[in-house]
């Protein structure tokens, strides 16, 4: 099991988090862990932004035209 320690909204301070058997193959690195103190379930959600396309994006802009 992974130990963590992060802050608990239930124990209202900073407890050990533990990664429970995970039955989806995520073994240490499952998103689901559990307050060792009180129980409390938290998920641990990473977000992908596509960098490449924002990038892409401003590459193509149109130029911006003066009056003349």
């Amino acid at each position: 099991m992974s130990h963590r320690e992060l802050y608990c909204d239930v124990c209202e301070d900073v407890a050990p988090f533990e990664a429970p058997p995970c039955v989806d193959g995520h073994d240490t690195d499952c998103p689901e862990l559990i307050c060792t103190g009180c129980g409390a379930a938290v998920v641990i959600a990473t977000v992908v932004f596509p960098v490449t396309r924002l990038a892409e994006r401003r590459r193509h802009q149109p130029a911006h035209r003066r009056a003349a």
